[in-house]
């Protein structure tokens, strides 16, 4: 393979359509509109699994079934990373150049994503263990917005309250919105597999 895309979520029907499986939904709307083969378990990833090809670009699809938490555990066994060393002086970082990761964020408004690189978790634990397991942060994140007027999430406030928002469902009026997001979000995905990272970060918006 030569590019990895993961998405964070949780395994198990329980929490089909929770706001912490945002990266999942996402990631299943480009893999259908790309004619991705549907995804099957492998064991030796401990996740869910499509391969394909974007234009001339091969592509793992990987969906981690060991808990948003334990996110990383899936990464370990890919031995196909790509890194490089950019930068210069106290700038200089070691940076995987074919791997994306997609996940919720309460930062980001609902209707609404960024893709950033280099980037810190902002206590998010599926990136920090992802970040954990490949050794550093510089690595493009597709950040999909699920923050709401109604529902605004500080980080100051308790981990009871922010789980009660992320663990919580979608309405359908939601899901609707947020597969039309989704379709938004996957010619971005294109672009990224097909022009860089550079020209990828020029298509974030909403729907």
């Amino acid at each position: 393979m030569s590019y990895i895309i993961v998405a964070l979520g949780n395994p198990g029907a329980e929490y089909e359509n929770t706001r912490h499986n945002t990266g999942r939904i996402v990631l299943d709307v480009f893999a259908k509109a790309n004619d991705f083969p549907e995804f099957a378990p492998d064991k030796k990833f401990k996740a869910l699994i499509s391969e394909g090809k974007v234009g001339k670009t091969s592509v793992l699809l990987l969906e981690p079934e060991s808990f948003m938490n334990n996110s990383g555990e899936s990464l370990k066994k890919i031995k196909d990373f790509k890194f490089k060393l950019s930068g210069k002086g106290k700038d200089k970082i070691k940076e995987v150049t074919n791997l994306a990761v997609i996940h919720d964020d309460l930062d980001i408004p609902f209707g609404s994503y960024k893709i950033s690189f280099n980037k810190s978790s902002g206590g998010h634990r599926g990136v920090e263990s992802i970040i954990k397991a490949v050794k550093t942060q510089a690595f493009v994140r597709i950040r999909v917005g699920i923050a709401s007027s109604s529902s605004v999430v500080k980080k100051s406030q308790d981990e009871e309250t922010v789980n009660k928002v992320i663990l919580g469902k979608f309405s359908p009026d939601q899901m609707a919105e947020l597969k039309k997001l989704s379709k938004s979000v996957s010619p971005a995905l294109s672009v990224l597999l097909v022009d860089g990272r550079e020209k990828a970060m020029s298509q974030q918006g909403s729907y």
